[in-house]
């Protein structure tokens, strides 16, 4: 009887599971926005292509300040509390970036923007610390508590991959000014009240550790592990290679002349943000297809090849020529899809978002080999490394100023360093250090 009525309470968690699976998407979507609107920034900024990538910056320096903060909060009040501080601040964020669309001067306007992306970086890093866990717990069994975290994560790249699409479609080519992506504000600001309202009502089941003393492990000795080490700076160029080759794909078509020319009634922000929607469909397929074969192939060789293919298609989206090819493209007007002409170049570099799918876990898996109860202490300073997807595209747009395309030898660097940890520096000392200090948090 008594199991059968806990299986009754886990049936009632089926709305924050669609909230938590909504969130999955927000966490996606609220950050792929910054990237088309980065080209409003430009213009609003005197066409400095350095200004088109703060927001994303902005948005990803977040996570440098609130990971270990994001940690301890779920750890000292739990899912629930967790939750609604990340749902309040991902609201605020956005409400703020709404705002800026209404004001006149460019520079408060650029400023006010900002702010709202730095903001809502702090709702995606509290977001992402705590929906994973919080789908396990949610499902009725491990397994299904798996199954899970598995399909939010397709809704995340789902959200990845509409983001570029909408927001490019809404904007235009001719778009200005950040009230133009309003109904995608509408709609960020409608998901999160809506979640806060059910979150705030609802029961959710808590983890028997948190809310309660913890132990605390010294953070510098989980550096004295060489495959963690060199995991936290792969895991920093991780992030700046899969931002910086979406940012600066979709930048380098919506900026180029002959597909503003040759693709008459569908604007070169629509086409931009298609190519970039389907970089990140490619980024869900290969984590679809990582998850299949991954009980097979061990980590080192996935990552292996991964970064191999990935800078094979960066060499070849350098050196190929910029000749106009048929692609899939979005009449924003049309509301339809259509064959249109972007560069041969841009589609190599798209290609390398199947490749980019899979590092992250594969990292993951590396860096945390042989660190046993440290392993809470990696999730955490990863977190916090997420930065790098912020300060690695707009160190690009340094380069970008002369050439785009040469730009993308920074993202061929962060690829080749990856591949050198997957060869090399993966590999766990013979000697593994002794076990640090304790300490427990009163």
């Amino acid at each position: 009887m008594v199991e059968e009525l806990n299986q009754q309470k886990k049936g009632n968690y089926a709305l924050p599971i669609i909230i938590m699976f909504a969130l999955f998407f927000m966490i996606a979507f609220v950050t792929g926005y910054q990237n088309p609107l980065g080209s409003v920034i430009e213009k609003m900024s005197a066409g400095n292509p350095m200004m088109s990538q703060l927001g994303t910056l902005a948005n990803f320096i977040a996570y440098a300040f609130m990971g270990y903060p994001a940690g301890k909060l779920l750890q000292d009040k739990g899912f629930r509390v967790t939750a609604l501080w990340a749902v309040t601040i991902g609201f605020i964020g956005v409400a703020i970036t709404y705002c800026s669309g209404f004001i006149v001067d460019n520079q408060t306007a650029v400023a006010i923007y900002l702010v709202g992306a730095f903001v809502a970086g702090f709702s995606m890093c509290l977001l992402n610390t705590v929906v994973n866990p919080m789908l396990n717990s949610l499902g009725k069994t491990p397994n299904q508590g798996n199954q899970l975290v598995q399909f939010g994560g397709s809704f995340n790249s789902l959200g990845a991959t509409l983001a570029p699409v909408i927001v490019g479609g809404l904007l235009g080519g001719a778009a200005s000014t950040i009230s133009s992506a309003n109904p995608v504000f509408y709609l960020a600001m409608g998901i999160f009240a809506a979640a806060f309202i059910v979150l705030f009502f609802s029961k959710l089941p808590e983890a028997e550790d948190l809310g309660k003393p913890s132990e605390k492990v010294k953070v510098a000795n989980a550096f004295k592990y060489s495959n963690f080490t060199f995991g936290v700076l792969a895991i920093f160029c991780y992030v700046g290679l899969e931002v910086g080759l979406a940012n600066w794909t979709y930048q380098f078509l919506e900026k180029h002349e002959e597909v503003k020319a040759l693709n008459d009634g569908v604007s070169s922000a629509a086409i931009a943000g298609t190519v970039c929607g389907i970089y990140w469909l490619l980024m869900l397929v290969g984590r679809f297809l990582g998850g299949v074969i991954g009980g097979k192939v061990s980590s080192r060789v996935m990552l292996t090849v991964a970064a191999l293919g990935a800078m094979a298609f960066i060499i070849l989206g350098i050196f190929a020529d910029q000749n106009l090819v048929d692609f899939i493209g979005f009449d924003s007007n049309e509301l339809a899809f259509g064959v249109v002409k972007i560069p041969l170049n841009a589609i190599f570099f798209v290609l390398c978002g199947f490749f980019a799918s899979i590092m992250w876990g594969a990292i993951f898996n590396l860096s945390v080999t042989g660190l046993g109860k440290y392993t809470a202490v990696a999730s955490g300073i990863f977190m916090v490394m997420v930065c790098g997807g912020g300060i690695f595209p707009w160190i690009q747009s340094f380069v970008a100023q002369s050439s785009i395309i040469n730009s993308f030898w920074i993202d061929f660097i962060l690829a080749g360093y990856i591949f050198l940890y997957a060869l090399i520096l993966s590999r766990p000392s013979k000697s593994m250090p002794e076990e640090p200090e304790i300490l427990v948090e009163k």
